[in-house]
């Protein structure tokens, strides 16, 4: 892989991953359109392992409010009083939350890998879901604040994480559509995504480093997916920042719009032949 890849696969990574229009579709795009194979494993792993770059961005923004959960989580390990406090059940609740998508996810890794990053997948999924989120943005009440999620909540929407298994769907689309079908305000929804994101993302990326460790080295090369890991850091880190401030002042129209239009644009592309599904 060319360095100028490397950074323009890390900044895409950075800009898509907390956007609600899914990083690995549009890395898968990106992938194809620059002539790789994006069903090899070097590729599929590289796409994977480049999102810890965003994930430390989101712990770095978030470093405050995850070393109030952490204490408090410890804190109620050691002692059952300071379980009853806010800050230990929802700690207890990402958690759980996060289960889900690990279990589907090594349950079936193979079809991730291949079948479902097929081109066709990408482009239906990105139009099929923007239904969702559409529904989702226009139904939700959004009378419930951070402090009232609860376990059930985060479970319930750690199984429509799983969902974001398939590229296209996409995991912040499809969390926060989950909590704002539960009422949850969308502010509030958003940042228990990025919550729900850090160790979904983090078991991801260690485990595609470890079975994955000599195909990225004798495929796209250990050297650019650093640098594009970093870049996805770099850029991940002003998406988050700038996602939270949009979201408190606007629905998610803009996403919709922008989901429809390049879903549309992959189908009609791989329907021409203008490119191939894998």
């Amino acid at each position: 892989m060319h360095l100028w890849e490397a950074i323009l696969l890390g900044a895409i990574e950075g800009l898509t991953e907390f956007l609600p229009v899914s990083s690995t579709g549009h890395l898968t795009i990106t992938e194809k359109l620059l002539g790789y194979s994006i069903d090899d494993p070097d590729v599929t792993a590289f796409t994977a392992i480049i999102q810890i770059g965003a994930v430390l961005a989101t712990v770095l923004y978030l470093r405050k409010d995850i070393a109030r959960l952490v204490g408090a989580f410890l804190r109620g390990l050691r002692s059952p009083g300071e379980r009853r406090t806010a800050d230990f059940r929802f700690a207890l609740a990402i958690l759980a939350g996060s289960i889900p998508i690990g279990i589907i996810g090594l349950a079936f890794k193979d079809q991730i890998e291949t079948t479902l990053r097929s081109l066709w997948f990408v482009g239906c999924a990105l139009i099929l879901w923007s239904g969702v989120m559409w529904f989702a943005d226009r139904v939700g009440t959004q009378r419930r604040p951070e402090g009232d999620v609860r376990l059930r909540d985060t479970l319930t929407i750690g199984l429509a994480q799983c969902l974001a298994l398939i590229p296209g769907i996409s995991r912040s689309g499809a969390t926060i559509s989950a909590g704002l079908l539960l009422g949850i305000d969308r502010v509030a929804a958003t940042r228990l995504s990025f919550f729900l994101a850090i160790p979904a993302l983090a078991g991801a990326t260690l485990l595609q480093a470890v079975s994955e460790f000599d195909n990225i080295a004798n495929g796209v090369g250990w050297g650019p997916t650093l640098v594009a890991t970093f870049v996805s850091f770099v850029v991940g880190y002003v998406a988050v920042a700038w996602l939270l401030k949009f979201v408190a002042r606007h629905g998610l129209g803009v996403f919709i719009g922008y989901r429809l239009a390049l879903g549309t644009a992959v189908l009609v592309l791989v329907g021409t032949g203008a490119i191939s599904a894998t």
